[in-house]
């Protein structure tokens, strides 16, 4: 009884062994990766024709900031105390040339989308700034570093009520735009496809 318990525990580790020696040893980490990596299902629908929102508002400009999401890169334009009054107006264009002066402010990227907020960069009271922007410098702040889509930020100054900006993107992709409260959103996807 003794043999035959031995025997079959032998003949138990035996198939456990050969069993673990006929997968292939990148079998394992490949199995653990297909697990681990998923598509992730992005919008669709936005197409890269002009967007605008209406609105106006006296409040002004404060703060431009950028973010890296799976499917598209952000930029979010603060206009403090605006509500969903701020209007926009998004589109690709040729080149950027800053409003009143017409001077080309060269954007870096396949592809150039200016971007309109209708509300200044300045205390409409006292004209003094209340956003740090240069005229065709990057906008302050910003790094784009890592980004999938964004390639370069141009502020083109503020006239007459108007902000404008130039935003360098690594080609004519798919847009949108929101109106939120107190902000303009806009997203541009990574690519034309639903996934990512």
């Amino acid at each position: 009884m003794v043999r035959i318990r031995t025997a079959c525990a032998t003949l138990a580790l035996v198939g456990a062994t050969v069993g673990v020696a006929a997968i292939p040893a990148g079998a394992a980490p490949a199995a653990a990766r297909q697990a681990t990596t998923q598509t992730t299902t992005c919008p669709t629908g936005w197409g890269s024709l002009a967007k605008t929102g209406t609105g106006t508002t006296v409040a002004p400009l404060t703060n431009v900031r950028t973010g890296r999401h799976a499917c598209f890169d952000r930029m979010v334009v603060d206009v403090p105390g605006a509500g969903s009054g701020v209007g926009y107006s998004v589109r690709y264009v040729d080149r950027l040339h800053q409003d009143g002066s017409g001077r080309h402010i060269p954007v870096a990227g396949g592809a150039v989308l200016e971007v309109r907020v209708a509300a200044p960069a300045y205390d409409p009271e006292t004209g003094a700034p209340t956003y740090p922007g240069r005229v065709a410098r990057p906008l302050p702040g910003v790094d784009l570093t890592g980004y999938r889509t964004f390639r370069d930020t141009r502020f083109a100054g503020s006239f007459e009520g108007e902000t404008q900006i130039g935003l360098g993107v690594r080609a004519r992709l798919p847009f949108r735009v929101l109106q939120l409260d107190d902000r303009v959103i806009v997203d541009v996807a990574h690519s034309w496809t639903a996934t990512s």
